[in-house]
């Protein structure tokens, strides 16, 4: 059997041959992106008045002929509405937006310089099979409402009167679907929302020359600001993991019907964190999970496209934003801003980077957002800073080196509040300055009490 990741977003994989397995100062040095983390869907939100352009990385591991998705949708979309991106824009804002590493350098506190440290689908069948196919729809109450090929993917789109019909017409047709799909079915048609299936046409994969599924993108009109994601819980294996990127032009986005939290960032760390990085932020993610219960959606990035700082990767270009569907950059005139980097993209594009962790328990509704006018900058963001290590020839520098042992005291909780690691190990990879067994000075206790 294989396994894959159930595309979180596109609310249910389904299969056709086999079930579905379930300004600031310093120097950035890594990223905490989505690759860090498993069964992890990705999806690109452009939202201006009501309308929308989604685009969904397909996160799907196996057999092409395996793969489909079937995605609530608001209206009929037309052909023109559908089309497949390219992944490298989604990696692209994926680490723009990621969660980052800085690193500081104290400087000597004996040097008259202020120190200022800022706060931190199976092939096509032929016409024949495809009347037989509409026949049988027709008679489940299941109407085919459009059928289009773009690029590599064959893409119904149909609505339905009840969900019974809908269910035993996908199931006739070759799509295994998970336990408890109906009811969940059913409460999007009572919504009035077709349903857009796509399947990979492998005639048209090998021709194209791809050898991975690229990022489905669609662009509708409607006044629901929602991601649908019900159904993509029924046949995941366990928890998973949804990282939403929505473009807008007023300001930040948050969820409405969950809590967005931010999640803690400015953080002080030891400086071991720097060589694992990835399992402190795994860590961290989850603690933060488990202390909101896992009803939470946190925001990890919160920034105008035109700059970045610390940069954990260029802003992207103009072209790019448009290419995932930002279709307003032509009335958006650029203006000047401080930056790290020359960019060329114009102010008025705000992105906003949720991410969720979420199973049915936890999450028994699909999410609802909105963009509000606060444009102020959010980033996750974990500081190291290193000691100044040169003598002690004036009083501030003794100072200075009195303060480092209660620093790395304060590091050392901070990391175990974050992660819920145990403090005590936490302070024995940090070494003897947090642990009390020598002086900042690198005496022991027995030599300053002594005099030696």
């Amino acid at each position: 059997m294989k396994r894959f990741t159930v595309l979180a977003v596109a609310v249910l994989v389904i299969v056709a041959a086999a079930p579905a397995v379930l300004a600031f100062c310093g120097f950035y040095v890594a990223k905490a992106d989505s690759k860090l983390f498993n069964q992890a869907s990705q999806v690109v939100l452009v939202r201006h008045e009501d309308k929308t352009v989604l685009t969904m990385a397909n996160d799907f591991r196996g057999d092409p002929k395996e793969f489909a998705i079937v995605v609530p949708v608001p209206t009929v979309l037309e052909k023109g509405q559908i089309r497949v991106s390219d992944r490298a824009l989604i990696e692209h804002l994926d680490a723009y937006s990621a969660p980052r590493l800085v690193e500081y350098f104290d400087p000597d506190p004996c040097s008259v310089v202020q120190y200022f440290r800022a706060p931190l689908a199976a092939a096509r069948a032929d016409k024949g099979a495809g009347d037989a196919l509409e026949a049988r729809a027709r008679s489940l109450g299941v109407t085919i409402e459009a059928r289009y090929t773009v690029g590599e993917y064959d893409i119904l789109i149909l609505s339905a009167t009840e969900s019974a019909g809908l269910e035993t017409w996908l199931r006739d047709s070759g799509y295994r679907l998970p336990a408890g799909a109906s009811p969940v079915l059913g409460s999007y048609l009572r919504q009035g929302m077709k349903f857009f299936v796509a399947r990979v046409n492998l005639a048209e994969q090998s021709r194209l020359g791809f050898t991975y599924l690229r990022p489905l993108q669609m662009a509708f009109e409607t006044p629901k600001f929602m991601l649908p994601i019900r159904l993509g819980t029924l046949n995941a294996d366990g928890a998973q993991e949804l990282f939403v990127y929505a473009l807008t032009r007023k300001g930040r986005v948050e969820t409405t019907n969950y809590r967005t939290v931010r999640l803690p960032t400015d953080a002080e760390l030891p400086l071991y964190v720097k060589d694992e990085f990835p399992r402190f932020y795994r860590a961290m993610f989850a603690e933060q999970v488990r202390r909101q219960d896992m009803r939470a959606v946190f925001l990890e990035y919160a920034w105008d496209m035109g700059w970045c700082d610390p940069c954990a990767a260029d802003p992207l270009s103009v072209d790019e934003l448009r290419q995932l569907g930002v279709f307003w950059l032509a009335d958006a005139a650029p203006a000047p801003m401080p930056r790290r980097r020359p960019v060329t993209v114009p102010l008025g594009t705000f992105v906003t980077r949720l991410h969720v962790r979420y199973d049915a328990a936890h999450f028994p509704d699909d999410l609802a957002f909105q963009e509000t006018a606060d444009r102020a900058n959010f980033q996750g963001r974990y500081v190291l800073r290193h000691a100044w290590a040169g003598e002690p020839r004036c009083e501030a520098a003794r100072a200075y080196r009195e303060e480092l042992q209660s620093r790395a005291e304060q590091e050392a909780t901070t990391l175990a509040a974050l992660t819920g690691w145990p403090v005590e190990d936490i302070r024995r990879r940090i070494g003897p300055a947090a642990g009390g067994d020598a002086r900042p000075d690198g005496r022991k206790w027995w030599e300053r009490l002594f005099g030696e």
